[in-house]
């Protein structure tokens, strides 16, 4: 069985201190929920203040990108060994906000995604159609592309700890939101990808999550979907009332 996860992505908010107010007021209303894996990714500036605010919960917390390289000249960047250091144990790589604003390409999740396996990271890679790739009928050949592309060098061996992120971008803040029927056909299309690169018994292990406008009041019938293993979790885990109503969906 694939244990959900469910994971907040803060985006570009929260100063240390609120962040520390968010997990004050979060951990008591999911403490004792083991159904699901649940993650905090909080901005690199906040990471200090989060894991320790977490310690001895059941909550971990990620990073929300990382560098594929150990250590070099790449000012503003940070790196898995920065990120290990302070306590992360998961990375969101190539957020379509990251492909959007900062020209990541399949290629450049690639080497990140090597990069966090090799340190043992759980890397949460994130692929998606934009709205006019789904208009022109090209769904399948965008996130076929993607996962092949992201998987290139990767051993089965060392897969089963991916999480894949299915984000259409046309329902990224937005308000749209993809159909339960929509999200499970594009999380079965992923994971027979997945089975054609790495093998079935790859592909059954891998969690593949749904993002893309996740509120309190459809997290129940899309992850009722039984392809849809979690949500990565946007503008709605921002309010920890709100993200708790998610994480007991």
């Amino acid at each position: 069985m694939r244990k959900p996860l469910i994971a907040a992505n803060w985006k570009m908010y929260k100063t240390p201190a609120q962040a520390e107010d968010y997990v004050k007021a979060f951990l008591p209303l999911v403490a004792g929920h083991d159904r699901d894996e649940i993650v905090l990714c909080p901005s690199d500036t906040s990471l200090n203040a989060v894991v320790p605010a977490v310690a001895g919960s059941n909550v971990a917390v990620g990073g929300q990108n990382m560098h594929f390289a150990e250590e070099g000249a790449y000012t503003g960047e940070t790196s898995a060994l920065m990120l290990k250091a302070i306590g992360a144990t998961h990375v969101i790589i190539g957020h379509s906000e990251r492909r959007q604003y900062f020209n990541e390409t399949d290629e450049s999740v690639n080497k990140k995604l090597a990069t966090a396996l090799r340190h043992q990271f759980i890397p949460i890679a994130c692929i998606g159609e934009v709205l006019a790739e789904r208009e022109a009928g090209h769904t399948e050949e965008v996130l076929r592309r993607q996962i092949s592309l992201a998987l290139v060098g990767v051993e089965p061996k060392d897969a089963e700890s991916i999480v894949v992120a299915y984000e259409p971008v046309w329902a990224i803040g937005t308000g749209k939101t993809a159909t339960p029927e929509m999200a499970a056909e594009a999380h079965l299309l992923i994971r027979s990808e997945i089975a054609r690169r790495l093998g079935r018994h790859v592909a059954d292990a891998i969690r593949i999550l749904y993002g893309g406008s996740v509120k309190p009041d459809n997290v129940t019938v899309l992850l009722n979907q039984p392809e849809i293993d979690g949500a990565l979790v946007g503008g709605a885990s921002l309010d920890p009332q709100s993200f708790a109503k998610i994480v007991k969906y």
